[in-house]
């Protein structure tokens, strides 16, 4: 019958955690490929590992040539278009700020960056003057006062992402090359948002 059949993967989301599954005593691992390693690290909240595990399919037998490019990429779209946000912010430009919440939103979905999308989305309504969760319009300074809050915390949600990528990387033993270690250093990698 089909009304026993569990629902598909609906119980998996990495998003919500429960003390029932809490991995305090994983298995150990057993001989498997790099794709099964990613499902037997602690999910954690930055990535979403159905959507990563998606793009580490897309990586050759024994390589991860084309996931790392991915990363690599996506780490230096990410630095340059919070410097553009910086900027955006700074010359108080709401729709500048809203293409590139748009912009860093599609590349952070794509990987599983599922913070830095949420995120991103919200800059991305705030510069058109639009809180869709209240669905409220706004004034441009409440939006630039929201995107001053915003920009911060999304810097720190990719900072965490970006740490657990190349940790990931580190564990299977094929560390991310072109990635400088300095970025993962609180003021470094992040672009400074000036104060009001």
């Amino acid at each position: 019958m089909t009304g026993d059949a569990p629902p598909p993967k609906a119980s998996a989301s990495p998003t919500r955690t429960s003390t029932d599954s809490a991995p305090s005593d994983p298995a150990p691992p057993a001989e498997s490929d790099s794709k099964d390693d990613a499902a037997s690290l602690p999910v954690p909240e930055a990535i979403d590992m159905e959507a990563f595990s998606q793009i580490l399919e897309l990586d050759e037998e024994g390589s991860h040539d084309f996931s790392k490019e991915m990363v690599t990429a996506y780490f230096s779209q990410a630095t340059t278009t919070f410097v553009d946000m910086d900027k955006a912010l700074a010359d108080e430009n709401l729709p500048e700020l809203s293409s590139l919440g748009h912009f860093l939103k599609g590349s952070s979905a794509a990987l599983g960056i599922h913070h830095v999308q949420a995120s991103c989305e919200k800059m991305q309504h705030y510069g058109e003057l639009r809180d869709e969760i209240a669905g409220i319009d706004l004034k441009s300074d409440e939006a630039l006062a929201r995107i001053r809050v915003l920009l911060p915390a999304t810097k720190a949600e990719y900072a965490d992402a970006r740490r657990w990528l190349k940790k990931w990387y580190d564990d299977q033993s094929d560390p991310l090359t072109d990635v400088d270690d300095d970025d993962d250093d609180d003021d470094k990698g992040k672009p400074e948002t000036k104060a009001p």
